[in-house]
């Protein structure tokens, strides 16, 4: 599955021509990954309260068109990889179906006390398995 969360793009978004600042693309994609754990039933409180947390180990990132004041974009996210201890996410932002960013984000779980990798729950992995498919969620 694909899930897809939409942002509105707020004045505190851009700089001074109105344009999206490139750094920003990286809060929205942790907003949709929020999102995402968030449809799966799991928030990040959830996560520190079980000990364990997930983190940005690498990200790339392709800039293709900008995104301005007052559009609204949808970024869509789904699983490139599931391991035992880590995946790795396809994110890809648009505006009216024209991509403005992809990501490809490769994400660690971690022992919050020891900031050690931990595998990730068997629970949430099985809820997990469905993002590696095609099919659309949203969330808006």
């Amino acid at each position: 599955m694909i899930f897809t969360f939409d942002i509105p793009i707020y004045y505190e978004d851009t700089d001074a021509g109105g344009i999206v600042y490139y750094a920003n693309y990286l809060k929205f994609a942790e907003r949709a990954r929020t999102e995402f754990l968030h449809t799966l039933g799991l928030t990040n409180k959830e996560m520190l309260e079980q000990g364990f947390a997930i983190v940005v180990r690498r990200v790339e990132i392709d800039y293709k068109s900008p995104a301005q004041l007052e559009d609204v974009i949808s970024v869509s996210s789904s699983l490139l990889e599931l391991g035992a201890a880590s995946m790795v996410m396809r994110q890809t932002m648009t505006r009216n179906d024209r991509e403005l960013v992809n990501l490809k984000v490769y994400l660690a779980f971690i022992d919050v006390k020891a900031l050690r990798p931990v595998r990730m729950p068997d629970a949430l992995k099985e809820k997990l398995k469905p993002y590696l498919g095609e099919e659309t969620c949203s969330r808006k």
